[in-house]
């Protein structure tokens, strides 16, 4: 079954969660965001309480935290950082007036892309509670293992994700007209939004062996794709906002030259010319 009252539920947490949007519509796509998949797992504990075991917590637990933390961040960004407050604006720009209707739109869309994105934990809950699960012992054993290797790629994007936010907040408060180059970011320019792929890497992992039909997979492949895009074209709008600030500096000309720019030792050094990204 592709559709259950569980998952209405979901939609319907993620739906309100993410309408702070509607306050802000940068939210739709930041706090609202991380704070929708956090209300996702918070969710998925109590629904699914009788059958939650140690792996399916740990998930769970990830998903609140990774939520938490990346809101947490965004939040205060907003409200301690003068040159982030500065840069808002070209944020929030888009192609098309931002009316009720054209809100309406993104609303639905990010809140069930946010759901997407978590159906893997949410199909190995629902599967166990409503389908019966697996009741070959060696299979419950494979399916449990996807779960922890899922969940330790996942807890692995957390703490990157946390060094490369706390390495560029430091970086900034010692030069704020300097691009960063420390730490993380000699190794890849955008290592927060590599640590949002590997995140989502690691809750797509932890869905094999627990996702049984083909709409199933569909669901959970189509939510995966479409982060890794959005990443892929949040990394690029960064880079065309960083040319326009620091693109006549040397230094800054030299560090993209040699230095990946989202995913760790693969050549791929610019997404400019990738018109079909968009972020």
């Amino acid at each position: 079954m592709v559709f259950s009252t569980e998952l209405l539920i979901v939609l319907i947490v993620a739906a309100v969660i993410s309408g702070i949007g509607w306050f802000k519509f940068l939210y739709f796509i930041s706090v609202g965001y991380g704070f929708s998949v956090a209300g996702c797992g918070v969710a998925l504990l109590v629904l699914f309480t009788p059958e939650l075991s140690l792996d399916t917590v740990l998930l769970c637990s990830l998903l609140i935290l990774y939520g938490c933390r990346l809101s947490g961040f965004l939040f205060f960004r907003e409200i301690r950082s003068a040159s982030y407050k500065k840069a808002l604006p070209g944020l929030t720009k888009t192609s098309r007036p931002i009316t009720v209707p054209f809100k309406f739109i993104i609303w639905v869309s990010v809140f069930i892309l946010y759901v997407l994105q978590i159906s893997p934990v949410f199909y190995r809950l629902y599967n166990i509670s409503v389908a019966g699960g697996i009741q070959d012992d060696s299979m419950v054993k494979i399916d449990s293992l996807w779960a922890y290797i899922g969940a330790c790629v996942m807890a692995i994007a957390i703490l990157l994700e946390s060094l490369a936010d706390f390495q560029k907040s430091k970086a900034k408060k010692k030069n704020p007209g300097r691009f960063c180059d420390r730490g993380l970011y000699k190794i890849v320019r955008c290592p927060n939004y590599f640590g949002e792929i590997l995140f989502w890497t690691g809750c797509f992992l932890s869905g094999i062996g627990a996702l049984q039909n083909v709409w199933q997979w569909v669901i959970a492949a189509v939510g995966y794709v479409s982060i890794v895009y959005i990443m892929f074209g949040g990394a690029r709008r960064l880079e065309i906002r960083q040319n326009k600030n620091y693109g006549s500096d040397p230094e800054y000309q030299k560090y993209v030259s040699k230095t990946p720019i989202l995913l760790p030792l693969v050549p791929v050094y610019h997404l400019e010319h990738l018109t079909f990204l968009k972020g």
